[in-house]
């Protein structure tokens, strides 16, 4: 397992980021909550000097488990516990929503799950399937964030699109009225069929953008580009990532009946970012790939742009 996973758990196939303990079917938030080991609270406790004097204003965030120690907090920090977590989820999917994978990186400072939402879509005549990724953090270093993921399902690729038209991610910090901003994700979040219907229009668009080989090229040139200076070895590894790039736009099974066009790069693009191997794979190299299901991934964001400006 990666060095920054504490625990965490996997329905069936390994899933895109290769993180966690497989099982055979998708957990109801009860036991997902202990097979990701993240059935434990965050108490809050004062904060003193190595003298005992009380800091003021602060507050240490620890885990009821172990006493391990997550965070130190301003007194304003409202703690977000596992279990809420699961009620969300719960409670916006509705009855009988299960979860796909769940866990705890960097010593339980950072959680998340991730649930299969309800619907899937026929979009391009391929099974797109949406998820919701729900993320926190105990330590006071980020934002609760909450995201709908559309995967292709026939080759596990994910394809966050940054639709202009419809959101699909939300964040908060944790001060004043967390109900209320738990409130307002859902209303947010509900609007995941808009998204998912403003994504097919977006596709069949794509679809209709006809690219010529030599314009792949160039784009592909253009999102891995060969700086002047570089190194023997650098530019050996930069031909060596474009030559993936483009098998996967050319040679790849699932893509051979799409056509040459738009819809089809973004897809070769999206199985680049999601599936190849880097360069150098650093110690927390799958779990970077994870996140980017909620923040989006900057090289697909880019071949987006790229061909919606064609």
């Amino acid at each position: 397992m990666a060095a920054n996973v504490e625990s965490m758990f996997y329905v069936r196939e390994t899933p895109w980021h290769g993180l966690g303990t497989r099982v055979l079917e998708a957990p109801a938030s009860k036991e997902a909550l202990e097979l990701a080991g993240l059935n434990w609270k965050v108490l809050q406790e004062p904060v003193y000097t190595e003298q005992k004097e009380l800091v003021q204003g602060y507050k240490v965030n620890i885990r009821d488990s172990d006493r391990k120690t997550l965070g130190v907090v301003t007194e304003r920090y409202k703690v977000i516990q596992n279990e809420e977590a699961f009620a969300f989820t719960d409670e916006l999917l509705g009855e009988g929503v299960r979860y796909e994978t769940a866990g705890s990186l960097m010593e339980g400072r950072k959680v998340w799950l991730l649930a299969h939402m309800p619907h899937e879509y026929m979009i391009s005549g391929e099974r797109i399937s949406p998820y919701l990724v729900f993320s926190n953090t105990h330590d006071g270093s980020g934002a609760v964030k909450v995201a709908v993921t559309p995967i292709r399902v026939v080759c596990n690729n994910t394809l966050n699109l940054a639709l202009r038209e419809a959101k699909r991610s939300w964040s908060m910090i944790h001060t004043g009225d967390i109900k209320g901003k738990l409130l307002e994700a859902k209303e947010t979040l509900l609007t995941a069929q808009n998204y998912m219907d403003q994504l097919g229009k977006e596709f069949e668009a794509l679809r209709m953008k006809k690219l010529t080989d030599q314009k792949v090229m160039e784009y592909i040139n253009l999102l891995l580009p060969m700086e002047e200076d570089v190194t023997l070895q650098q530019a050996r590894n930069i031909k060596r990532l474009r030559e993936d790039m483009k098998q996967r736009y050319f040679e790849a099974p699932d893509l051979k009946d799409t056509g040459k066009n738009a819809y089809r790069f973004i897809n070769a693009v999206s199985d680049f970012a999601t599936h190849a191997e880097p360069l150098r794979r650093t110690a927390n190299y799958k779990e970077n790939l994870f996140s980017r299901t909620i923040e989006g991934n900057p090289i697909i964001d880019k071949a987006y742009q790229l061909v919606q400006a064609a």
